[in-house]
């Protein structure tokens, strides 16, 4: 990576380029029904990592793609995440009052519009995919990015891991369905975000597209063992959202299943793995190594 274009200054503007392209996909404040696209705009803009945006766009800088041609889908992981956050913070699931450092959808309106909310985005996202006219690809990559974004999303990805650890409250899981939660929960999202990418670029190797899925199915479940190393670690003020939450909740965690140390081990055999993965590539995929690295040494 050339040391004057850090992972800091492509993150900062990333940042600012998906939080444009947000903004002018999301229906105006204006647009009836007002207070549901307020609540939309709400939990959207001004806040976050935007790590899954941020890995479209360094798969794209790897595979050589000009950035205006991903704005539609990091747009899209992005609306599906924030959907996400929105019907996790509610009562019926996590019942969490912050997120983002501010009061959650349900607080900030009601939890009807948050619901609601929730439910735009979701649509949103595929509208996006299906029509965005910035998505310069044959009809047939856009069926498959809508197709890819539709598992990671459903009760087979995000959803259904949601469901799997909504019923493992108070259960013991071992290793293996601990995993199989989180490669669900948070890393089929995350790794549509790369798969989206991948997707843009026509005829890309199919070798090369696998070794880009075992690098996001690595960094997926990296980054969940890394929330749930700072759910331990951390504070409410610098996650932005309330500390201790899982274990409170007695949920299952991989710090309880494997003790801190362990933890940290296996999120770092995790991002040992993920770098392996890119060897095919050269610097073009840096920033792609350099996220790994972020992940499982953030705090927050």
């Amino acid at each position: 990576m050339n040391p004057e274009h850090s992972l800091k200054d492509f993150m900062s503007a990333c940042q600012t380029r998906v939080e444009a392209a947000l903004d002018t996909r999301l229906p105006g404040i204006a647009k009836i029904p007002e207070r549901l696209h307020q609540a939309m705009r709400y939990s959207t803009l001004g806040g976050g990592k935007r790590l899954r945006p941020l890995l479209t766009y360094a798969t794209g800088h790897a595979l050589s793609l000009p950035p205006d041609i991903l704005d539609g889908p990091a747009c899209s992981v992005e609306f599906i995440h924030v959907y996400s956050l929105i019907h996790d913070d509610l009562p019926a699931m996590d019942d969490d009052d912050l997120r983002r450092g501010k009061p959650t959808c349900h607080k900030a309106f009601d939890e009807a519009l948050a619901i609601l909310a929730g439910d735009g985005l979701q649509t949103l996202a595929f509208q996006v995919l299906a029509s965005d006219p910035s998505i310069r690809v044959p009809a047939e990559n856009r069926m498959k990015m809508i197709d890819a974004l539709a598992i990671a999303s459903g009760s087979c990805g995000m959803v259904g891991g949601q469901a799997i650890d909504l019923g493992s409250v108070g259960k013991s899981l071992d290793l293996p369905g601990l995993e199989a939660m989180h490669i669900r929960k948070t890393g089929a999202l995350i790794r549509a975000s790369v798969r989206l990418a991948a997707l843009a670029k026509l005829d890309l190797d199919k070798a090369v597209a696998d070794k880009l899925d075992h690098y996001a199915k690595c960094i997926g479940l990296a980054f969940q063992i890394q929330d749930d190393i700072l759910d331990e670690e951390s504070d409410t003020q610098t996650l932005g959202k309330t500390q201790g939450k899982d274990r409170d909740n007695n949920k299952p965690t991989y710090p309880a299943l494997l003790g801190l140390a362990g933890a940290k081990a296996k999120a770092t055999d995790l991002h040992e793995q993920a770098i392996d993965s890119l060897s095919c590539f050269g610097e073009e995929a840096d920033y792609l190594r350099e996220i790994s690295s972020f992940i499982v040494n953030r705090k927050s």
